[in-house]
């Protein structure tokens, strides 16, 4: 929620150094998409951009694996589509994975949330998230400040789905049949690291592992010591 897809450019130039192809996808609502920021009609929405651009690399690969990668809320949808549409995928990685937010409003912001969502459905409404928040990095954290791509709204109508999704995740862990890896920021203070293990625990998929980092925050992808994570990540491909 916020980032965009040039996040990921640390990861895309790791695993190019292993021959292995990397693609990205801006979230509708974020980054340089169109519309107002923090928008988004449908959780569907985000799953139909992703089973589009799957079948790119599928078109582009033809015979490779092709796994799926999500962190925060991109990891919450990346969960929904390996779920829900797993049989198109050889794997999914889950970086610190939004099941559950820590993030708290008083009692009238969520009426007015909550209100919102059924008459006014495109409201923002500010996060109260930081750079430091993310990563212990200073000199990524005055990046994220500095990059007009970055951003801290959300609409009435994504808070909603992003609830929905959260609600329905542990039902949807019935459903996942691939492979999985779980990353988690042991010192996370924007998704409950105790929600994602128990979601992990109750997974029925025989190819699972996850890996907590104690000293790390939220964004794993772009924290210090991320380069472990990358590491740690391979070692797993190559397991598979």
């Amino acid at each position: 929620m916020g980032a965009h897809s040039g996040r990921w450019e640390f990861l895309a130039n790791f695993f190019l150094r292993e021959n292995i192809s990397s693609y990205a996808i801006e979230l509708r609502g974020f980054g340089e998409t169109s519309g107002l920021r923090g928008y988004v009609d449908s959780f569907n929405t985000y799953l139909s951009d992703i089973r589009r651009l799957r079948d790119i690399i599928a078109g582009e690969h033809p015979g490779k694996k092709i796994f799926i990668v999500g962190e925060s809320l991109g990891g919450l949808i990346a969960f929904h589509a390996a779920a829900t549409m797993g049989g198109f995928f050889s794997g999914l990685v889950a970086i610190s994975p939004a099941f559950k937010g820590k993030l708290k409003f008083d009692v009238l912001e969520y009426l007015d949330i909550f209100s919102s969502a059924i008459f006014n459905s495109r409201k923002q409404f500010r996060m109260r998230f930081t750079a430091s928040m993310c990563t212990r990095d200073f000199y990524y954290q005055r990046l994220l400040d500095m990059d007009r791509r970055e951003h801290k709204l959300a609409t009435a109508r994504l808070l909603f789905e992003t609830a929905l999704a959260q609600i329905k995740s542990p039902i949807l862990r019935n459903k996942l049949k691939i492979p999985t890896l779980f990353l988690l920021s042991g010192n996370d203070s924007l998704v409950d690291m105790k929600a994602s293990e128990r979601i992990f625990e109750n997974l029925k998929v025989k190819n699972k592992k996850i890996i907590a980092y104690p000293d790390m925050q939220h964004a794993l992808s772009v924290e210090t010591g991320k380069e472990k994570v990358f590491r740690d990540m391979l070692g797993w491909l190559e397991e598979d």
